[in-house]
């Protein structure tokens, strides 16, 4: 259930949840150990008793993290399994599910636990503000949905043609136009983004498509020059 991402990282793919329009998407979740033992777990799927199993056994789940206001199907879940975990919410989410508990809001601002280990910028855009982390233990920077590469095939019919435009698939990661166009406030998500193109990142984890091991900076750059144009 959990595979080995590199030092200290761990990710597991979950099950394909139904979004707006019918569109299917896979899950994906990472999990980092913090220097103190404590866990942070991004993007949570749906939390199986094999999943947890596995999880406990790396240590003590610290942080729930939501990154953005679409990736929350499974976070009571996972407050009801660890209900001494902070879940901290991005915007627009604690407004959304009034149901869930939220200890803080995730700003661009990391928790003090985490110095040193992950850094935090938060990309706002009018669809869903998304929080980008950098995993410096293992020089992972971790997307939602600002990058995604899905497989061809991946959709049939129409959701295919829209998704090929949309370049939610394709044959290399890519920003969809529907973020690009919600980036209203470009000298902002200009600024987020030099703090992420500094980063030392060597790997690009998505929730929505496959890693990327090599050359890692040089595809962010790519992906993100319709911002820098």
């Amino acid at each position: 259930m959990l595979q080995d991402f590199g030092t200290d990282i761990w990710i597991a793919d979950g099950p394909v949840v139904i979004g707006g329009g019918g569109f299917h998407y896979p899950t994906r979740m990472a999990v980092m150990r913090l220097a103190d033992g404590e866990l942070v777990v991004w993007s949570p799927v749906s939390l199986s008793s094999e999943l947890r199993q596995a999880v406990d056994g790396l240590g003590p789940v610290g942080f729930i993290i939501p990154p953005n206001a679409l990736h929350h199907s499974f976070v009571g879940e996972w407050q009801s399994a660890y209900p001494h975990a902070k879940t901290l919410a991005p915007p627009k989410l604690a407004e959304k599910r009034t149901d869930l508990r939220f200890d803080g809001a995730l700003t661009a601002t990391a928790p003090s636990s985490w110095e040193g280990q992950i850094d935090l910028v938060v990309f706002e855009n009018a669809i869903a503000s998304e929080a980008i982390l950098f995993h410096r233990p293992s020089g992972t920077a971790i997307f939602t949905d600002l990058l995604q590469n899905l497989p061809e095939g991946w959709y049939h019919g129409w959701r295919a043609l829209v998704a090929r435009l949309d370049l939610m698939t394709g044959p290399v990661a890519e920003v969809p136009r529907k973020f690009r166009l919600a980036t209203r406030d470009r000298a902002a998500a200009r600024a987020s983004l030099a703090e992420v193109l500094e980063w030392p990142t060597e790997r690009i984890l998505m929730a929505h498509g496959r890693p990327i091991l090599t050359d890692a900076r040089q595809h962010l750059r790519r992906a993100f020059s319709w911002l820098t144009r």
